[in-house]
């Protein structure tokens, strides 16, 4: 699977403590959801056990949330949601 990154996800994944290769990860094994306009989001939850960069809590995991397109043969990661928590 080919994915690209919008710079809009590839600025949200700075911002919000993620990288590429978990967005991948979260598309890859996560469960494919319908999201608005035709577009797909998967999770993906990751053992983190750090303070995050959004708040500086510490906190035992973070879910990766993908929201792409997927386009002939190509995913198009569009942007990206990052949620920490301790369960």
């Amino acid at each position: 699977m080919f994915v690209k990154f919008s710079n809009h996800a590839k600025i949200q994944m700075l911002a919000r403590g993620t990288d590429e290769n978990e967005v991948i990860e979260s598309i890859e094994k996560g469960q494919w959801q319908p999201a608005k306009d035709n577009k797909h989001h998967s999770k993906r939850t990751f053992l983190f056990e750090k303070i995050s960069p959004v708040n500086k809590q510490f906190y035992k995991f973070k879910t990766v949330d993908s929201v792409f397109v997927n386009e002939n043969s190509e995913i198009i990661v569009v942007t990206i949601k990052v949620y920490y928590h301790n369960e």
